[in-house]
């Protein structure tokens, strides 16, 4: 299967149709169909990490203060617990397990549901450790190539510009200048599979600090690039900046 990795974006996703939701359904309607989806979740912060076991993951509005309507949209997937469980055994750490009482939160079913709207696929959802750092994390990722093998969409769901505190209301609004930079800094560093890059981005970008004030949105898209395999590519199927300040790129590889 090919691994994806998706800039989520503000909730306000669930109810919009623009360029960046038409590019989810364009894209779910051209991939082969995974027997399961696992998404690495920038929204599931633990210490150690989980991995959802659950029959019939609940969906979670993890988000306050949005218009009515987007908690009203339904996305109920079945879970996927074998698959849970092989990726706990598969790994053999003992910082990771599997957590039956995890659901499904928005960086996952706000993105499927323009991807695969009948939900019949089965979800789960890997968290991330607050403990590791971006070397580890991606280590980690790279793990996780078996399930590739396995016909298990692996998706990274985050923002590689992610800063909450500078954001502007319109959706619209101009790009400030450090956040189409640092955008373009990653962008690059994928291309030329610059590893380096990606990890030591605060060092090594100018602009990274206050592009990624916290790392909980940037480190999906590590996993992602930590999934890419000799002769496979990157391409960039959506390309945006939502709010100024959030980068909505995203990638496929294969």
């Amino acid at each position: 299967m090919p691994v994806l990795f998706i800039g989520h974006g503000s909730p306000m996703n669930i109810v919009y149709h623009n360029t960046y939701t038409r590019s989810l359904q364009t894209l779910g309607a051209s991939l082969p169909k995974p027997e399961a989806i696992l998404v690495v979740s920038a929204h599931w912060l633990t210490q150690g990490t989980f991995v959802c076991s659950a029959d019939k993951p609940e969906q979670i509005y993890d988000f306050y203060g949005f218009p009515d309507e987007l908690y009203k949209v339904q996305y109920r997937p079945p879970g996927a617990p074998a698959i849970a469980k092989s990726i706990v055994h598969e790994l053999g750490f003992k910082n990771i397990q599997v957590d039956a009482e995890w659901g499904i939160d928005h960086a996952s079913w706000a993105v499927l549901i323009y991807m695969y709207p009948k939900a019949d696929i089965p979800v789960l959802e890997m968290s991330l450790d607050v403990t590791m750092n971006e070397q580890e994390h991606y280590t980690l990722a790279q793990k996780l190539s078996f399930l590739r093998k396995q016909n298990v969409l692996i998706i990274g769901s985050g923002n590689i510009v992610h800063n909450l505190h500078r954001m502007e209301y319109k959706v619209e609004a101009k790009p400030y200048p450090w956040a189409l930079e640092f955008d373009k800094y990653i962008k690059d560093a994928l291309l030329q599979k610059d590893i380096d890059r990606l990890l030591h981005y605060k060092k090594l970008s100018p602009v990274g600090k206050i592009a990624v004030p916290t790392n909980d949105h940037y480190l999906p898209m590590l996993y992602s690039a930590a999934l890419q395999e000799e002769g496979e590519q990157i391409d960039f199927f959506h390309e945006s900046i939502q709010n100024a300040s959030i980068s909505m790129r995203c990638f496929i590889v294969q």
